[in-house]
């Protein structure tokens, strides 16, 4: 694709996020937003044994009612780290693929980091690379509201855009017996799940406008 993909910072980030990643050969990762509540910034969506399960990252409430999301900084109230860990060892510790990758996320999980921006880029890091995939990324100096494939607001927990671009293609799921094809879901599912062929999912979720 010629023109850049626009997106926000994202913990975990869903499927159809890393798809624009695969797809697009410029990424811009917006820093000069002011933060958004209740996205994809700070929380994830994974497939417990139960269902659906929302991860959400504490943060430090801004001393203003607008901050930056770079600026943003992660609480750790509520020994949330511990608990994510192990809700992500609860739900996929059955998976093909956990035993692969479990020594590349534990770690995220036993440090502290200070910003959410900074915690969520690593994580993107290893993740592109376990998944193969080497995004040409940009970080963005100012805010500007009108941009080219702008999924900075449309990839989100709540009423996402339509995105025609994106249909995913239905991958093994461990919980699928019990619960059926559960999407938009975190990338750790596919990963966890899939393995090597994560990246032919991403491939095939893509639909080529005509």
């Amino acid at each position: 694709m010629a023109d850049p993909v626009y997106l926000s910072t994202a913990y975990l980030a869903p499927i159809q996020y890393y798809s624009k990643l695969f797809h697009f050969t410029e990424i811009r990762i917006e820093t000069a937003e002011n933060y958004l509540k209740q996205t994809y910034r700070n929380r994830c969506t994974i497939a417990a044994a139960n269902g659906s399960l929302s991860l959400s990252i504490p943060i430090v409430k801004p001393d203003t009612p607008k901050c930056l999301t770079k600026d943003i900084r992660i609480s750790e109230h509520g020994n949330w780290r511990h608990l994510h860990w192990n809700a992500l060892v609860s739900a996929y510790q059955t998976t093909p693929f956990f035993e692969y990758y479990e020594e590349e996320f534990a770690p995220f999980y036993e440090k502290k980091q200070d910003f959410l921006f900074d915690f969520n880029e690593e994580l993107r890091i290893v993740i592109c690379r376990l998944l193969d995939i080497q995004p040409d990324v940009v970080y963005t100096k100012e805010y500007q509201p009108d941009v080219p494939n702008d999924y900075r607001e449309g990839i989100r927990p709540k009423h996402p855009i339509e995105d025609s671009t994106f249909v995913l293609k239905p991958y093994y799921q461990v919980f699928a017996g019990k619960h059926g094809f559960i999407p938009h879901l975190s990338i750790v599912d596919l990963l966890f799940n899939m393995g090597p062929e994560s990246l032919l999912v991403l491939r095939d979720s893509i639909k080529k406008e005509v």
